[in-house]
């Protein structure tokens, strides 16, 4: 069983990202790396520290329910510009397959994401 993160505009040939529910915890704590935090201090994931803490444009993503709800149109456009400067960045050992699993993966959240803006409709958790 595993997590998908969809338009929620009623088109299944609207694009999608998947992972096991492992996966996308692997890949929230890779961002909460590179955001400068560690995702297991954070609270909700077995540590103290408040969210109001954490200054950082993802937020929205990292600090929600992995298996239900919602980002709000406004949610994705804030996540945007982050996650695509994080999508061009490069790493020294370019042959990483942890590292251009990751990358993929932000690549395509960021599609999924731009459709969400651009017709208006949330990105649902399911």
């Amino acid at each position: 069983m595993g997590l998908v993160l969809f338009p929620g505009d009623h088109n299944i040939d609207s694009p999608d990202i998947s992972w096991s529910y492992t996966g996308f915890g692997m890949f929230r704590k890779w961002l909460a790396q590179i955001e400068g935090f560690t995702l297991a201090e954070m609270r909700g994931f077995g540590g103290e520290r408040p969210w109001s803490e954490v200054s950082t444009p993802l937020t929205p993503l990292l600090d929600h329910p992995d298996d239900d709800g919602h980002l709000t149109p406004a949610h994705c456009a804030a996540i945007l510009p982050r996650l695509s400067e994080i999508a061009g960045q490069l790493q020294d050992d370019r042959l990483d397959p942890v590292w251009q699993r990751r990358i993929q993966d932000v690549r395509q959240l960021v599609v999924v994401l731009q459709f969400c803006v651009a017709r208006d409709v949330d990105l649902l958790f399911g």
